[in-house]
C-alpha cells in the first residue's frame, strides 16, 4: 500500500509537471495561474502545494526534469579520464544539440525558458537560477579551455575566461535561434562546424570524439532521467 501511494505521489508530480509545460507554453509564465495548471493536470491547487512551494519551485522543477539529464551527462563526460578537454566540451554540446533537436520536450521547455519568461516579480528566483545555471557552463568552458591550452603548450590569443564567453554566446545564439525557427538550420551540424571553427581559431588542434561519445544519447546515459514526449 505505501508503495503504491508513492508511486501515485509520483504520477501526480509528473501529471502536474506536464500540465504546467503546456499551459507555460500556451500562456506564458507570467500569464499562468496555478488554478489553470491544476484544472490541466485534472487536480487540485492543494495539489501543487503539496508538491511544490509556489510557482517558481514549479518552474524550476520543470526545467531540473529536462536539464538533470544534461548535468548528469556533463558528470560522465567530466569524470573519464580518457578524454581530453577539448573532446569532453566539444563532446558534452554535440550531445546537448543532437538530443535538443530529438526532443519535444526538451524543445518545449527551451523555448519557455527563452521566450516565454518575464523575470519580474515573483519570477525574480527564476533569473537568479538562470544565472547561476550560466555561471556554471561558462566557468567549466574557461576551466577547459585553459586545460587544452596547457596540454597543447598554446597561449591563446585572449583570456580563457574571455574565450568562455565568446563560446558560451555562440553556443547560446545558435540554440535560441534555432527554437525561433527550426527549419531555418540543422542545428547539430551547424552547431558542430561553428564550435570547432571558433576552436581552431584560437590556434587549438581538435582532437576526434570518441566513437562511443558520437553514437550515444541522453536516454542511454541517463535511462531514468530523460523521455521524449509525442
Amino acid at each position: 500500500m505505501a508503495r503504491r501511494t508513492k508511486e501515485d505521489a509520483v504520477a501526480t508530480r509528473n501529471s502536474l509537471l506536464d500540465a504546467a509545460e503546456q499551459v507555460f507554453y500556451q500562456k506564458g509564465v507570467s500569464h499562468a495561474s496555478l488554478n489553470e495548471i491544476a484544472q490541466a493536470a485534472g487536480a487540485t491547487r492543494g495539489a501543487i502545494y503539496w508538491h511544490f512551494k509556489d510557482k517558481v519551485d514549479l518552474f524550476n522543477a520543470m526545467m531540473e526534469r529536462v536539464t538533470l539529464p544534461l548535468e548528469r551527462a556533463n558528470g560522465e563526460c567530466e569524470s573519464n579520464e580518457d578524454m581530453a578537454p577539448l573532446q569532453r566540451m566539444r563532446g558534452v554540446i554535440d550531445l546537448v544539440l543532437r538530443n535538443l533537436a530529438q526532443d519535444e520536450r526538451m524543445q518545449r521547455v527551451f523555448e519557455i525558458a527563452f521566450f516565454r519568461v518575464e523575470y519580474v516579480e515573483e519570477l525574480a528566483g527564476v533569473r537568479d537560477r538562470h544565472i547561476a545555471a550560466c555561471d556554471a557552463f561558462r566557468q567549466q568552458l574557461a576551466r577547459d579551455l585553459h586545460l587544452a591550452a596547457d596540454a597543447q603548450k598554446l597561449e591563446l590569443p585572449m583570456a580563457p575566461e574571455i574565450a568562455a564567453i565568446a563560446l558560451q554566446a555562440i553556443f547560446d545564439g545558435l540554440v535560441q535561434g534555432w527554437i525561433l525557427n527550426r527549419a531555418n538550420f540543422d542545428l547539430p551540424s551547424t552547431g558542430r562546424a561553428s564550435v570547432d571553427a571558433y576552436l581552431r581559431g584560437l590556434g587549438l588542434d581538435l582532437p576526434p570524439l570518441p566513437d562511443w561519445l558520437q553514437d550515444c544519447s541522453l536516454r542511454s546515459m541517463c535511462p531514468h532521467a530523460v523521455g521524449a514526449v509525442p
